[in-house]
């Protein structure tokens, strides 16, 4: 692990010497050296000082490397403008090796370092990089929700640490702390991080006014963070968190509900693929607090998926916005008279996000729905609408984009690249492919 790590350190200098296409040569290069160290066996391996990996580790690294890479070729508009290029190769770099540090982290305190230190180079991005003048807002909105929440973390880690000595995820089955503040402690941050309905605020804002980057690595990456850390965490909490996890449940069954609905009145296009990013989250989010093994499966092969599925559709959306100047469905009606090779990428994307076979949702969603059901018979109410919602705002973001008459304001629009076709198809085509090894991401338990 410390092998990749230093890969990445070294990679900054030529940052300064702007030598964009190698860096996002040797990304790629990386992400194909890690797709040969694989864990095949059931524990934490390629140990090193403080970095490990295990099944869980391993597909959200390696999904780091990708999306990290990808976002290099989507922002090719900053390397071709030169507004401040060798930065925010700089800034990506960072955030790489935050990412990196977060997910290959064996023990609780760096993990939380590490997970802290990944919002600083994401608001740069949005600062720096963002597209309108209320950015500044949505950086202070990004802060604030997730420093706030990640304070009772801090005090939890110490806790943990002073009741048991020890950190390390291998040895953290049972602590000593047993209450309903030490409880919320350690999994409110991961909550506001995913995010949870009510605390999602933050998440709309960030994504309406940050970069092409931003976007791909806040919808891709960022809200795995929370996740990831739930999963951590909800192992040495089991004996205590049967009582109280039906409250989450509650609130992201209803509150995906809801968002499903606010979807289908959203105007911008990225905002309402900002939005159905909170409403497949909240199905994330009670996978996990199902805590069973069927739970856990679905949550983390969602998480993959979703990651692929929300970049690509930004990306979409960021073509046509290069295209048109605007992100308006009401201006962007009838792409497929003006851009008619890429119809065939919204409707394989589209499809995707409202879990069509073959994709990688599918599996997901099937899996987590049967966890859900088998928790509680209930959940089937909410798990119908969640469905048929998804399914609904899906088909009004594609049909209304794709059809009907062009807005008379367009006289002309460019043809697409080679690159823009490069980087929908290697969002797509993973997320397709990785069903077919669907027994490696239902057993790495």
């Amino acid at each position: 692990m410390l092998s990749f790590l230093f890969s990445l350190i070294f990679l900054i200098p030529l940052c300064f010497l702007n030598f964009w296409w190698l860096i996002n040569s040797f990304l790629f290069f990386l992400c194909l050296s890690f797709f040969f160290v694989f864990p095949y066996f059931f524990c934490w391996g390629n140990l090193s000082y403080f970095l490990g990996c295990d099944y869980i580790s391993y597909g959200l690294i390696f999904l780091s490397f990708w999306i990290c890479s990808l976002m290099l070729l989507a922002s090719e508009s900053v390397f071709r403008s030169s507004y401040f290029s060798e930065f925010f190769l700089f800034m990506i770099l960072f955030l790489m090796i935050m990412l990196f540090c977060s997910f290959g982290s064996v023990d609780l305190f760096s993990f939380y370092l590490f997970f802290e230190g990944s919002l600083v180079p994401t608001l740069f991005l949005i600062l720096g990089w963002g597209y309108q003048p209320e950015r500044l807002q949505a950086g202070i909105y990004l802060i604030l929700y997730t420093l706030f929440a990640s304070l009772p973390l801090l005090i939890g880690v110490i806790g943990i640490y002073n009741s048991s000595g020890l950190l390390c995820f291998f040895f953290l089955f049972d602590p000593c702390l047993s209450s309903v503040f030490f409880y919320f402690c350690m999994v409110f941050a991961f909550l506001v991080s995913i995010p949870l309905f009510l605390v999602h605020l933050w998440l709309p804002k960030a994504h309406v006014e940050a970069p092409i980057s931003g976007s791909m690595i806040l919808a891709g990456v960022l809200l795995k963070l929370g996740g990831y850390g739930l999963i951590r965490v909800m192992v040495f909490l089991v004996n205590f968190s049967f009582n109280l996890n039906f409250f989450w449940i509650s609130i992201s069954l209803l509150g995906g509900f809801l968002v499903s609905l606010v979807c289908l009145r959203q105007t911008d296009l990225k905002s309402l693929v900002a939005y159905s990013s909170v409403a497949h989250m909240g199905i994330v989010v009670c996978g996990i607090m199902t805590v069973n093994y069927w739970g856990f499966c679905g949550s983390y092969v969602l998480m993959i998926a979703h990651g692929l599925c929300s970049s690509g559709l930004f990306c979409l959306v960021n073509i046509v916005y290069e295209r048109t100047g605007s992100r308006s469905l009401l201006v962007n009606s009838g792409l497929m008279c003006l851009m008619p090779s890429m119809s065939m990428w919204w409707f394989l994307l589209s499809s995707c996000n409202m879990a069509a076979p073959p994709s990688l949702n599918l599996l997901g969603e099937v899996v987590l729905f049967s966890s859900l059901i088998s928790w509680s018979w209930l959940t089937m109410l909410m798990l119908g609408g969640l469905s048929f919602f998804g399914a609904a705002y899906t088909l009004y973001m594609y049909s209304y984009s794709q059809h009907g008459s062009f807005y008379s304001g367009i006289y002309s629009c460019s043809m697409f690249y080679v690159r823009e076709f490069l980087l929908v198809f290697l969002h797509w085509f993973p997320l397709n492919l990785f069903i077919l090894f669907s027994d490696v991401v239902s057993f790495w338990l």
